[in-house]
């Protein structure tokens, strides 16, 4: 560890050194054993993106010693906590697309996987095409990538286009074990006349499975992502044979013994006293078929045209008219496709061809909008609201508007009406079908979560801890004795419940405060954790609310969309990804920026056929590769910007006004391209860690972009976006947000707000003096005051330092977030941390107007944790690990 005049750090974690400590494993594939007769198996929906429509629901392909998951988008690994699902026994994911919908979880999970016992997991992900530079690109932040073994298959894109095999080629064998056969069937639209295939090859980890030819003739795919590609599962679970007679294989004069398990085994074997041959039809009952269940992903229409014309699923048809032995009856079909898609005449009959299979409806229906998935989150988000609604906005799935869901949104009641009713089932969060036992066959909604209303919340709350609602009044008595009768702020003249320090009197408001609009700016907190989510707390990300003026993301870790689905509503979210002018990620740790393709790629579809910039992001250089990686999969529709061109430094030197409109500097009439400068002071501590090969730095590059940042900023209201370099990783930042000056009713200037997030870093004077005035300092807490040696090591704050570092640059208020797991509901947090502090909670909102009051609440939510945070770790120590 290194000493400094402000704080001590771990100098190797800084520099990136401490990944060579770590001991390198060697992890290898599963080989699992299971007897199918004697197997529990069934598929069951696990409702990611159920009640925020976000993202592709998951599927859970069960058998006692072993899981398979199809698609996993984001929030799967909370999910999978919340309801206690165990991930130790996942050998396989598959992906029926590669794009941030159905593969956004994908690095929380295989983050968690790698750290399960000391061995950590490998785990198989099957996708269409380019999986592997998906894959790849994670290493850059999921230690041992190399757990990861890709599979991809079927045609590989390249910017000219590929082959496609013809619609009548046979599935693609990916899994034949005793367990399950599962193949699949590739969906590609929009072909052209062609020739050629990708030949089968391995390389490393990955490997490509082509399907073979079954004609000569073949279809190039037109220049298309591979994203555009998706994928049909066909699960069959291998035949039961039927009982074995012993008598029947006396009669037949076979002894006892090896013949007996032959025969059993479908072998025909000579009897032992009569010159015969014994089949084993003559001494078994028939064998009884097994279950198949078809999962299906046609996401537009012109993948159902594809689905149509593909030969290849004709046995499946009750209407199959070839021979009899190689006809197979469908089970099940789990339908992946939306609304538009399954509510078209042609999907409904292509349904109707495969007789009497149940058919469940997973696709995204408003109805499950009213249901939260995550329950633990849920009743704490109904609790804080019932408590303080000024800072606890009612969760977006229980407003009135979201609760209205008209029939047209329930396609199983109205749009597939024609179909018996037997044959529809409307998919639930948790609901099984049974595949094994065969007695049990069919639809098992035991495990359905009860719907909980508010009120019934609320009840509880108040039978539970009766003093909550005198303090409910409390709370909003704080916001009458500080507003005035025009709503405007006004000084709060008694408090007896705390005293601010001498310096911070609150009877004196910031300039930047005075006659502050409710529609000037507003935090939103929507995760507060750290390193995984929990079923608390969400991790890092933070939206700015610039009403409309649209609004900005600073850290985007995986779940944000959910989140500002649960914040905003289904609908109002939507409005506010169209509105984001920036999004900042702090650092490369994967808890900060996972969820950032998926939001990037429901804007993309959100303003598609509306004029508009790709959005700006601006995050370290490492998180660039990622992002290229995503693009070749689909169109994310960004520009990237470093975070080292966008510090104070970097700013003055490329001011703008100095660079001609080809982005060169001008000198004295002449231009020139290099500038040699390092974005930490000479003599900085911090230099050697960042000041790395590649300086000096092309700058003039960056000019359309920087011109780009300042005409958003301009937009926005902003005068700046400033990042500075903190103390937790190679290339770890901060952010200042300024805003412009205004002028009152009265003709007044009113300086700008002043908003700095301090990513996660140790304390540094870097981050103390571009806190100084800070009007909200969001400062990292992840531990508690004791844990001061665990801090250090992993380059965090504590509570005590994370409050010292804004008293020291004096900033108005301070918002404490970024806990670790270990407090799942409320840190620990004592009287002594300051009256200018509040703790943040995910989907917290917190009005510029409203920070005279901040400090206030916060013994009134401590009443809300009774439990002492140990305990409640305890608890949710106790749900990890039941996942794993």
């Amino acid at each position: 560890m290194e000493e400094t005049e402000s704080a001590r750090f771990n100098k190797r974690r800084a520099e990136g050194g401490d990944k060579a400590d770590k001991p390198k494993r060697q992890l290898h594939r599963k080989e699992r054993k299971l007897n199918p007769s004697n197997t529990i198996s069934y598929v069951q929906i696990l409702g990611t993106g159920m009640d925020t429509q976000d993202t592709s629901p998951s599927v859970l392909l069960f058998f006692d010693k072993q899981r398979f998951i199809f698609n996993a988008g984001e929030g799967l690994q909370r999910f999978c906590t919340e309801h206690k699902i165990k991930l130790s026994k996942i050998d396989h994911i598959f992906l029926s697309r590669v794009c941030s919908e159905t593969a956004g979880g994908l690095p929380g999970l295989l983050l968690t996987l790698a750290g399960m016992g000391e061995e950590g997991m490998s785990v198989n992900v099957w996708g269409p095409s380019d999986l592997k530079y998906l894959v790849d690109a994670m290493k850059s932040f999921i230690p041992n990538a190399a757990m990861v073994h890709t599979r991809s298959f079927g045609p590989s894109l390249s910017a000219v286009g590929t082959c496609m095999d013809d619609p009548s080629t046979n599935p693609i064998v990916l899994v034949d074990n005793e367990a399950v056969k599962i193949s699949a069937i590739i969906l590609q639209p929009s072909f052209s006349e062609g020739s050629g295939l990708t030949n089968a090859s391995e390389n490393g980890l990955e490997e490509r499975m082509d399907s073979e030819p079954s004609t000569p003739k073949r279809k190039m795919a037109s220049a298309r992502k591979p994203g555009d590609m998706s994928v049909v599962y066909v699960c069959e679970l291998p035949e039961i044979p039927g009982k074995f007679h012993p008598e029947k294989a006396l009669a037949f004069g076979l002894k006892p013994g090896r013949k007996y398990g032959e025969l059993q085994d479908g072998k025909s074997v000579m009897s032992d006293r009569q010159n015969i041959m014994v089949h084993p039809s003559d001494v078994m009952d028939p064998s009884t078929p097994g279950p198949i269940v078809i999962l299906v992903d046609c996401p537009t229409e012109s993948h159902l045209q594809e689905l149509l014309a593909i030969q290849c699923l004709s046995n499946y048809y009750a209407d199959f008219s070839g021979p009899p032995e190689s006809a197979k009856v469908v089970t099940c079909i789990i339908h992946l496709s939306p609304a538009a898609v399954v509510s078209s005449p042609s999907y409904q009959k292509w349904m109707r061809r495969f007789g009497f299979a149940q058919n469940i409806m997973a696709g995204h229906e408003r109805e499950n909008v009213e249901i939260p998935i995550l329950k633990s989150s849920a009743r704490v988000a109904a609790r804080l609201n019932y408590l303080c609604p000024q800072f606890f906005p009612a969760p977006g799935f229980w407003s009135v508007k979201q609760l209205g869901c008209s029939a047209q949104d329930n396609i199983v009641s109205s749009e597939v009406s024609d179909l018996k009713p037997c044959e529809i089932i409307s998919a639930k969060n948790l609901l099984k079908f049974t595949l094994r036992p065969l007695a049990q066959l069919g639809v098992d909604r035991s495990g359905i979560p009860i719907s909980m209303a508010p009120s019934e919340i609320i009840d509880e709350l108040l039978s539970e801890i009766p003093d909550v609602s005198d303090a409910a009044q409390h709370v909003s008595q704080l916001w009458h004795m500080s507003t005035g009768a025009k709503g405007e702020i006004s000084c709060i003249q008694d408090d007896k419940l705390m005293v601010e320090e001498p310096w911070l009197n609150e009877n004196k408001l910031p300039s930047c405060l005075e006659d502050i609009r409710r529609d000037d700016m507003e935090i939103v907190l929507l995760g507060t954790g750290s390193s995984q989510p929990s079923k608390y707390r969400n991790v890092s990300s933070i939206h700015i609310n610039l009403f409309s003026k649209g609004g900005l993301l600073l850290d985007c870790g995986e779940g944000t969309l959910g989140q500002l689905k649960r914040r905003y509503g289904v609908d109002g979210a939507d409005e506010v990804v169209r509105g984001l002018r920036c999004i900042w990620i702090s650092h490369i740790h994967a808890d900060h920026h996972t969820g950032l393709a998926r939001i990037l790629a429901l804007r993309r579809d959100l303003l598609k056929d509306v004029p508009h910039e790709p959005l700006l992001v601006v995050g370290p250089r490492q998180l660039k590769r990622y992002l290229d990686a995503y693009q070749r999969l689909e169109d994310i529709d960004m520009q990237f910007l470093d975070c080292k061109f966008t510090t104070e430094a970097a700013l003055e030197a490329g001011d703008l006004s100095n660079f001609d409109d080809n982005g060169n500097r001008k000198t004295n009439g002449q231009s020139t391209q290099k500038i040699d400068y390092t974005i930490f002071a000479k003599g900085s501590r911090m230099q050697s860690y960042f000041n790395r090969p590649g300086s000096p730095v092309d700058i003039g590059a960056v000019i359309p972009i920087l011109k780009s940042l300042k005409k958003m900023l301009s937009e926005a209201g902003l005068d700046a976006l400033i990042s500075f370099p903190v103390v937790h990783c190679p290339q770890a930042f901060g952010v200042v947000l300024k805003a412009g000056e205004r002028i009152n009713s009265a003709g007044k200037v009113i300086p700008g707000w002043k908003i700095v997030y301090s990513g996660d870093t140790r304390p540094c004077p870097e981050l103390i003096e571009a806190s100084r005035g800070a009007t909200v300092l969001i400062h990292e807490a992840t531990f508690e005051d004791g844990l001061v040696d665990e801090a250090i090591a992993r380059n965090h704050s504590t509570t005590q330092e994370a409050i010292d570092v804004g008293n020291s640059a004096r900033a108005y208020r301070i918002v404490l977030t970024h806990f670790s797991q270990r407090y799942p509901k409320i840190p620990v947090f004592g009287e002594t941390h300051g009256h200018n502090t509040s703790i943040a909670f995910d989907l917290m909102s917190i009005n510029l107007a409203d920070l005279p009051v901040l400090p206030k609440v916060i013994p009134y939510l401590k009443l809300l944790f009774p439990k002492l945070p140990e305990e409640e770790a305890e608890e949710e120590l106790d749900d990890v690990v039941s996942t794993l």
